[in-house]
């Protein structure tokens, strides 16, 4: 029963995590992004004294792979505002507030532990107390 329990609540902490993950890969491709532009506009210089040549006129492939890199971002992007609103949701479902507020501010808010027992006033003991009740509430599947 207690490992059915805990099976349960660690499917549950994944489930919440999903938005975490998102808005990693969504940074990623951002960071991609504007990589690709400062290296299309700052190309790499070899100071070697010798010629080479310079083929800054195809912008094809660049465009391509840019345009490419793009659409990622804007399906992370997408698929980050869907999973909040799904996870808001499921939240908001809690009765108890300060429940609702631990999971709001970790796992949407993404802020750490401490910073959760300042915004809250409570101790970081209230706040796992909280957390772990707020777990048993929480339900995936409405």
């Amino acid at each position: 029963m207690a490992q059915e329990k805990n099976a349960d609540i660690e499917l549950k902490k994944e489930y919440l995590k999903g938005y975490k993950k998102i808005v990693r890969q969504m940074e990623r491709s951002e960071l991609k992004i504007r990589e690709m532009r400062l290296n299309r506009m700052l190309p790499a210089v070899v100071n070697d004294g010798m010629p080479h040549a310079h083929n800054n006129n195809d912008l094809s492939s660049y465009a391509a792979l840019l345009d490419q890199e793009e659409k990622k971002y804007k399906k992370y992007r997408y698929q980050r505002v869907k999973k909040c609103k799904e996870i808001t949701d499921r939240i908001e479902q809690l009765e108890n507030e300060d429940e609702k507020d631990v999971l709001m501010y970790r796992y949407i808010k993404l802020m750490k532990w401490e910073d959760i027992c300042v915004r809250m006033r409570v101790s970081e003991r209230q706040v796992h107390y909280l957390h772990s009740k707020a777990l048993e509430h929480f339900k995936i599947f409405a």
